[in-house]
């Protein structure tokens, strides 16, 4: 995810923070102490990363079930709103998807009983103080937790709670048409809870409404491409007729083929026509606005990390090299001459086209 930085990996997974986590301790800290001073400025913000540690918790639990159906989780980003495990992929079947999905609650609930074994309380009251450092800090924790685990359990797609309901609906009917209904599910519940954040000055429910309602869809959008996708090979996808740099090529020249062109990479071949890398537009332009000269060659900005499959691979297969951030797929043959290469636009076009 684009704007965060690792701290570390921790049990097979890359743990990252996102910058705005800080905009938050900030709101947190300057808040406690405008209303109490210093002393209430640090209660608030250890118990800020206290919540978090549980949040980063609760995400491993969905980790090591997931990882039990040979299902890597790459990275878990901590955001203001909560934290977000990237899974490879989601498991296909539903029982798993679910054992997944409450994996995450599960160890809220764990905590606790931890919590309340350590003489931790959950009196109702605490919800009114939750921010009050008057109210003990394991009582506060021990109620976060629960309501965590109660929250995350609303049917909200892609919260857990709607990745449950998403895979009990895939005992009944086919993964696209239960995505799809989730998603739904999940977008009216989300602009419940915005017109609750709303109406209660709440910005944080806000935050976590917009978040549902457009990863409801983007989620929907993308099981239905994965469903199409199973069914084209590699060569129907992928883009024949383009404009190749040359290793000899410049940044000037490169800008003349951005702006001669539609695309906005441009593969860098050799006299074999085998793949060197990609200059994408974005590079270019990020080279051209820090004053690099315009003689210098275009392979300084190139991305050489480029995939290849080859004619009769499935457009599945490209869509996982896709999703780990390359800007493009080359099309190979068994020679590695170069014949094509495909991005998620061609993808989506040929979608559309074919009325998938």
């Amino acid at each position: 995810m684009t704007w965060s930085f690792s701290l570390g990996r921790l049990l097979g997974s890359e743990l990252r923070v996102h910058v705005t986590f800080f905009l938050l301790l900030a709101w947190v800290g300057f808040a406690a102490y405008s209303a109490g001073g210093l002393p209430a400025a640090i209660d608030n913000l250890i118990f800020v990363l206290a919540l978090f540690a549980c949040v980063v918790a609760h995400e491993f639990g969905h980790a090591l079930i997931a990882r039990r159906y040979g299902i890597k989780t790459p990275d878990i980003t901590l955001l203001p709103i909560g934290g977000l495990a990237r899974l490879e992929r989601m498991p296909e079947k539903p029982m798993q998807e679910v054992y997944v999905a409450l994996a995450g609650p599960a160890v809220n609930i764990v905590i606790w009983i931890v919590l309340f074994v350590l003489g931790a309380g959950t009196p109702f009251e605490t919800f009114a103080q939750i921010d009050s450092p008057g109210t003990g800090l394991l009582d506060r924790l021990a109620y976060i937790n629960l309501l965590l685990a109660a929250f995350n359990m609303i049917p909200a797609f892609p919260m857990d709670g709607g990745r449950v309901f998403r895979a009990l609906l895939c005992l009944r009917m086919d993964r696209v048409k239960a995505t799809r209904v989730a998603a739904i599910g999940g977008q009216i519940v989300a602009v419940g809870l915005g017109f609750l954040g709303l109406s209660s000055a709440n910005p944080i429910l806000v935050l976590i409404a917009v978040f549902v309602f457009i990863a409801a869809n983007a989620e929907s959008q993308d099981v239905a491409l994965r469903s199409a996708a199973r069914r084209v090979l590699a060569r129907d996808a992928m883009i024949t007729e383009f404009h190749a740099l040359s290793p000899k090529d410049t940044l000037s020249t490169a800008a003349q083929a951005v702006i001669h062109t539609t695309q906005h990479e441009f593969p860098v071949l050799d006299s074999d026509r085998a793949l060197l890398g990609f200059v994408t537009r974005n590079r270019l332009f990020a080279a051209l606005a820090s004053d690099q000269p315009r003689s210098t060659a275009a392979l300084s900005v190139m991305d050489a990390d480029i995939p290849s499959v080859s004619l009769t691979t499935g457009l599945e297969e490209v869509l996982e090299h896709l999703h780990k951030g390359a800007p493009a797929i080359a099309v190979t043959t068994h020679g590695g001459r170069m014949v094509g290469y495909i991005t998620r636009e061609n993808i989506g076009e040929l979608m559309v086209i074919q009325g998938r």
